[in-house]
């Protein structure tokens, strides 16, 4: 009678091994241990914590595409009046609607969506 079990052991260096056993004989197939991914928070959890327990038998999904890298290369958008809107697109993908001063020089961001405009300097 043969079987497969996995023993798993979370302490400081988070090892988990499969075993093989038949009848009574136990042999260790592999050792795999787990890559911890850090969010772009930072974000790692301690080695000893319980809920790394949901990534036994797969990995942590992080999208390498953080928010704040991808919007940081769009260019910032020219506006000629004094005050610009933001509305983050159009229907369910944007957000409320908001207004943005740009009497001072420099580029100025929207508080939800984080895309930049600039006044443009233009004489009479």
């Amino acid at each position: 009678m043969s079987k497969i079990n996995l023993i798993g052991r979370m302490s400081n260096n988070t090892v988990l091994k499969r075993m093989v056993s038949f009848n009574g004989f136990a042999k260790c197939m592999s050792d795999w241990v787990p890559k911890e991914k850090e969010t772009h928070t930072g974000q790692k959890w301690d080695e000893s914590d319980y809920r790394l327990a949901r990534f036994v038998d797969r990995p942590k999904h992080v999208n390498p595409n953080f928010a704040i890298n991808l919007i940081a290369e769009e260019p910032p958008v020219a506006c000629k009046e004094r005050v610009a809107w933001c509305d983050g697109g159009s229907g369910p993908t944007g957000h409320p609607k908001v207004y943005i001063n740009l009497d001072k020089p420099g580029n100025h961001s929207c508080g939800y969506c984080g895309l930049r405009f600039y006044k443009e300097d233009h004489h009479h």
